[in-house]
């Protein structure tokens, strides 16, 4: 890859994770996204065949070729899919005291039972459960149930049709996050050469340590929070993780909507202090599905996540399949800037500064955005391996932006998800003095600083050694 400098450097510090899909599959869509504000593309493999997803990774990787701007890639498993099956004559009406039963008879469903082929279900369950099938539009409560039934009474909805989704809130299910088609793709998805891995239905840490041995580090792994049990181990998820992304729409029918918010700006703040990049997910900008503006409810949301602190925002169906792709990320986009020029903005990201483990690393980390604050540096330079350095400074959400010089092109496309990182894939370094030199022109030539501004440096030495940040260092853009 040609790096060209001044490649598409991004006003904003929050980064844009736009889902790929049939309106967005083209070369020249692709292309807009990227230049209207895209920094994270998302292939969701719920979706479509792997030939597309390949399709689309190609595109990207071209792109990323041409501009010379690491990109980075993220492929979001499916997961279980747990379904009623479908009906005989078309959707049934349902009304609140009417009893309805679900079993493992494939035989397509009545007014009064449909299929619902999934036994763990009916292990994990007792008498007074809850079933929320079509995202929570019906609920029902367990009279009764048995190895392959379950008698029960509708508590509300009026109408339920074929094959909709089933969830069971409060109960932890025998079920790998991993299904077979999972695994496959996901074998997939890394022989194509992804950055991350999301993964689905996450209800306990056993999960993730599935899928780590799994990914064997050929991808950062993402973990999904879309389960309230997954909630009860939020400290040890995050932990086994490399990211997480907060699922609010699937966290919405599985616990209270009034819970949501709360449990949002706690997942933020608890990974923003383990060091561990943030998306808030799903529903930001739904009315641009089908509306070229959203509504002020949803520029407020899209807000919120902005002030919380979280790395990244996301679009799914916005950019998938909806009809404004682009409006969609050019309102994000400006939403993000807005908020970041607020001063309240400011005062809340300085409010929040982690404390510093006691080590060196960690010291020189904090240091480092004191320092910038200080002499109000034009931004501060890291120079990683492994990409630790990197966001250590992130934790400390700084002021200015964040310049990763890397020689790790995995590592850059990776830390292009992370919050103010202008991530630059370069060569190695063996002394300080390169290292200087390098920073300062990469700085000047992408519009970073300007002469007679100043940089604050970050590194490990020796070089080249991960997780070793010793190296604090200011110098002058001098005028030539």
């Amino acid at each position: 890859m040609t790096r060209k400098p001044g490649a598409l450097r991004r006003h904003r510090s929050t980064k844009i994770v736009a889902t790929l899909g049939p309106g967005t599959s083209t070369p020249e869509r692709i292309r807009t996204l990227f230049e209207t504000g895209v920094d994270v593309f998302r292939l969701n493999f719920s979706h479509g065949k792997q030939a597309d997803h390949r399709e689309r990774l190609e595109i990207i990787r071209a792109l990323e070729q041409e501009t010379g701007r690491p990109t980075c890639v993220l492929a979001d498993l499916q997961g279980p899919k747990l379904r009623i099956g479908p009906f005989a004559t078309g959707p049934i009406a349902l009304h609140p005291g009417m009893e309805f039963r679900l079993d493992l008879d494939p035989a397509p469903g009545t007014q009064r039972r449909v299929s619902l082929p999934h036994p763990e279900i009916f292990e994990a369950i007792t008498v007074d459960s809850e079933l929320l099938l079509n995202d929570g539009r019906v609920r029902l409560r367990v009279l009764s149930h048995g190895s392959d039934f379950a008698e029960t009474v509708v508590i509300s909805g009026t109408e339920l049709s074929d094959r909709k989704g089933v969830n069971v809130p409060g109960v932890i299910l025998p079920l790998s996050p991993l299904t077979d088609k999972d695994r496959a793709d996901l074998a997939y998805a890394l022989d194509l050469g992804v950055d991350w891995v999301a993964l689905s239905f996450v209800q306990r840490p056993e999960d993730v340590a599935e899928a780590r041995r799994l990914v064997a580090n050929r991808a950062a792994l993402m973990v999904k929070l879309e389960k309230p049990s997954a909630i009860q181990h939020l400290d040890q998820l995050i932990e086994m993780a490399d990211g997480v992304m907060v699922a609010r729409g699937d966290l919405g029918v599985e616990m209270p909507a009034e819970d949501v918010p709360s449990i949002q700006k706690r997942i933020v703040r608890e990974s923003r202090l383990a060091g561990k990049p943030v998306i808030v997910a799903t529903q930001m900008l739904e009315s641009m599905i089908t509306a070229p503006a959203p509504t002020r409810a949803e520029a407020s949301d899209v807000a919120t996540a902005v002030y919380d602190g979280a790395d990244a925002v996301m679009l799914s169906a916005e950019t998938a399949t909806g009809a404004y792709p682009i409006e969609a990320v050019s309102i994000m986009d400006r939403i993000c800037r807005r908020v970041e020029q607020d001063p309240l903005y400011r005062a809340i990201m300085d409010a929040q500064h982690p404390e510093p483990q006691r080590t060196s690393a960690d010291a020189i980390t904090a240091a480092a955005r004191q320092v910038a604050h200080t002499i109000q540096a034009a931004a501060i330079v890291t120079y990683t391996t492994s990409g630790s350095t990197t966001l250590r400074a992130v934790r400390e959400r700084p002021e200015q932006p964040i310049l990763c010089l890397t020689a790790n092109l995995g590592t850059a496309r990776r830390l292009a998800l992370s919050y103010s990182v202008h991530a630059v894939h370069t060569g190695d370094v063996s002394e300080q003095d390169e290292l200087v030199e390098k920073a300062v022109r990469v700085a000047t030539e992408d519009g970073l600083a300007s002469e007679g501004q100043r940089l604050v440096i970050t590194a490990g030495i020796p070089f080249g050694t991960p997780g070793s940040t010793n190296l604090l260092r200011i110098t002058w853009i001098e005028r030539s």
